[in-house]
């Protein structure tokens, strides 16, 4: 009887301590997911992946882009941007799903001298938060915009040097890393 109850005292063996710890945030719960199947595409228009925030990683959600009027990498872009750039919508916003590119933020193509496939930001990439160029990167990464090895290259106003980015499951796990330019372009 007394071994049973020194083993019940003794409890689940981890001794109390009183230096205060801190094991980091709790787990999120949030859900990150949407009903994508009530969603119907409207007509004339080409569904596209887009990355938003959602429980402190990029999750992708559909969206639907109009044909563009122009062929290229940039009108895609530019839907793209746009879409980043939208509330998101009611079933997102309950989904716990944000989006962290800034608002007034665009784009434009390559200026003389910048290599084919360039995308010109009204920011400078450097400055964006690591979850709005994470966005950025991984979205416009898989699309048109994107060079033959998947990678976004991308530059700010003025004499803002031309990077290329590349997105990769750990920058959409933690996208609150800024991530790190692969190399220097141009």
């Amino acid at each position: 009887m007394l071994a049973g109850l020194g083993l019940l005292l003794a409890g689940c063996g981890i001794r109390p301590t009183e230096v205060p710890t801190d094991a980091g945030p709790a787990p999120s719960r949030l859900p990150c997911v949407l009903d994508e199947d009530s969603v119907s595409q409207p007509p004339g228009t080409t569904p596209a992946k887009v990355y938003l925030v959602c429980g402190a990683q990029l999750v992708v959600v559909n969206r639907y882009l109009s044909e563009p009027a122009a062929p290229g990498a940039v009108p895609v872009a530019r839907q793209l941007l746009d879409q980043l750039l939208l509330q998101p919508s009611e079933a997102e916003r309950l989904a716990h799903f944000t989006s962290a590119v800034p608002s007034g933020t665009a784009l434009a193509g390559p200026r003389p001298g910048d290599p084919a496939h360039t995308l010109r930001l009204t920011v400078d990439p450097a400055g964006l938060t690591g979850p709005g160029l994470a966005q950025l990167v991984c979205t416009l990464g898989e699309s048109a915009a994107a060079t033959a090895r998947g990678t976004v290259l991308l530059g700010g106003p003025g004499e803002s040097p031309v990077r290329a980015y590349e997105c990769d499951r750990e920058l959409r796990g933690n996208p609150g890393r800024t991530p790190v330019p692969t190399v220097p372009v141009g």
